[in-house]
């Protein structure tokens, strides 16, 4: 076993970032860079590459050139994440030493979505890769819209191989927050929790001990503004800005992945972010002109919510 690699500190606020792709569908790098920018002048503490960034859609040297940009573009500003889950473990491997390699501070993995592993396999999965390289790995459990849940006690046993350290969690399995609190009692409290879902249940979490946040970048200002006020205690303006961030990521759920990634590509053009929304292909869901107007108007209300600074 290698010796954890310890980098940045893992918590807080952790944006998942959008691929953009131009007119002729390749990684459009002055988009990212935009997006990556944005990210951390709102006060991001770490950036990272999931399922919102379309990385089962990529080709697998797209894949590595996209966590590769993503550590250039950063430039020391924060921790990067790299998602390496795959369908088999010589994947999941071959893409958690090329982001190593690329300077990425830690890893996340799902477990494969083509099948659904018996418990030792799910072992040797998340222990290999675990095992493959020096830096901590966050296990996620993303079955609300693809792939396996994965029970409290596997998690637990992880834990107790490796330690806090090495082993860090995003469950979003549901009921994510019984699973959370699940979790941190299963664990004595020592397992560091990420909430996901676009942030739709991040005051749940947050009062559930989640060490961070992994949300879109789509609203990440919002995100950022909620996460600062529920640290700070201050109820009020937590829900203030939480209640348009809820209903907007509710309109991106009713159509599973896709929706995030239609809705999110939309704002974060319209916020200039982004030269086109273009998605890779095949989708399930386009974004309506009734959604879109009611995205509109909830995005003016999350804006008027968010404090000014001082």
């Amino acid at each position: 076993m290698q010796t954890t690699k310890l980098k940045p500190s893992m918590e807080g606020v952790f944006p998942v970032l959008s691929t953009p792709f131009d007119a002729h569908d390749e990684i459009d790098r002055d988009s990212l860079e935009r997006q990556i920018d944005w990210a951390f002048k709102l006060g991001s503490n770490g950036v990272c590459s999931a399922m919102v960034s379309e990385i089962l859609r990529l080709t697998s040297a797209e894949r590595v050139n996209l966590n590769r940009l993503i550590v250039e573009m950063t430039a020391g500003r924060g921790a990067v994440v790299a998602s390496v889950g795959a369908e088999s473990i010589q994947q999941a491997v071959y893409f958690a030493e090329a982001a190593v390699e690329a300077g990425c501070d830690a890893l996340m993995a799902i477990p494969p979505v083509t099948t659904r592993l018996p418990l030792a396999a799910l072992q040797d999965y998340f222990s290999t890769l675990a095992d493959a390289v020096p830096v901590p790995l966050i296990v996620q459990d993303a079955s609300s819209y693809v792939g396996a849940a994965i029970p409290t006690d596997f998690y637990v046993r992880l834990l107790d191989q490796y330690g806090p350290q090495k082993i860090l969690f995003k469950p979003e399995g549901a009921p994510i927050g019984p699973n959370l609190s699940d979790l941190r009692d299963a664990s004595g409290s020592r397992a560091s929790m990420f909430d996901g879902s676009g942030g739709i249940l991040l005051i749940d979490a947050f009062r559930r001990g989640v060490v961070g946040t992994m949300p879109g970048t789509d609203l990440l200002d919002g995100i950022v503004a909620l996460w600062n006020a529920l640290k700070a205690g201050d109820d009020e303006t937590a829900y203030r800005v939480y209640f348009p961030i809820c209903a907007i990521v509710a309109l991106q759920l009713q159509a599973g992945l896709d929706g995030f990634l239609a809705i999110e590509k939309y704002i974060l053009v319209k916020r200039g972010l982004f030269a086109t929304d273009r998605r890779r292909e095949p989708n399930a869901w386009t974004l309506d002109a009734e959604t879109r107007i009611e995205v509109d108007r909830l995005l003016e209300m999350l804006t008027q919510a968010i404090p000014l600074p001082k």
